[in-house]
């Protein structure tokens, strides 16, 4: 019998899950949007501060990783622990877990990935540096095409380490998140549901 995601190690997880870039597709958005009414349909309205399409999928660019990524915010005086439930009993399995911060996938399956695959990323009312690195991103098509560049220029190194991978884009997504906030301010200070 074959072990189960959760039974599995990191190594056996990222052969079975690569990293694997493909042009952009326009049916993410959809994805996204049809994702986003399915989790309006089960999390509490009043616990959720704001739903947004971040990542590489929300920028209508070259090459990416065909994962949708959702952020997730919610009020500060509000459980995670009840957010993290409600999830996993639709369908979401926990990736990782920190102080204030929780990480889940959807779409990846004992023989690989699904059609359709998503990366949820609970956080916390004001912890969202991926909006302003979005926006700077769709803003900036060369910051973009960099992006691009960096991504696929680490695409078949860490093809089968995916903390590598990350590892390897902090510094450039720190630098535009950094120079984004300066150009917009306050931008993310009020409802986006």
């Amino acid at each position: 019998m074959s072990p189960t995601l959760e039974e599995m190690s990191l190594e056996e997880l990222w052969q079975l899950f690569p990293i694997f870039l493909r042009e952009h597709q326009a049916e993410w958005k959809g994805w996204y949007e049809e994702e986003r009414l399915r989790l309006l349909s089960f999390l509490p309205e009043h616990q959720i501060v704001r739903l947004s399409h971040i990542g590489s999928t929300s920028v209508k660019t070259g090459w990416v990783k065909p994962i949708v990524d959702i952020l997730l915010e919610i009020p500060k005086a509000a459980d995670m622990a009840v957010m993290r439930d409600l999830l996993l009993q639709n369908g979401y399995l926990l990736m990782s877990e920190s102080e204030g911060r929780m990480s889940f996938n959807k779409g990846y399956t004992p023989s690989g990935f699904a059609e359709r695959v998503f990366h949820l990323h609970l956080r916390y009312e004001g912890d969202h540096d991926e909006l302003y690195f979005r926006d700077y991103l769709q803003e900036y098509p060369a910051v973009a095409k960099d992006y691009e560049k960096l991504k696929l220029s680490l695409w078949k190194q860490y093809e089968h380490n995916r903390d590598a991978y990350t590892d390897a884009k902090t510094n450039f997504i720190k630098k535009y998140t950094e120079n984004a906030k300066k150009l917009y301010g306050r931008r993310y200070e009020g409802e986006d549901r």
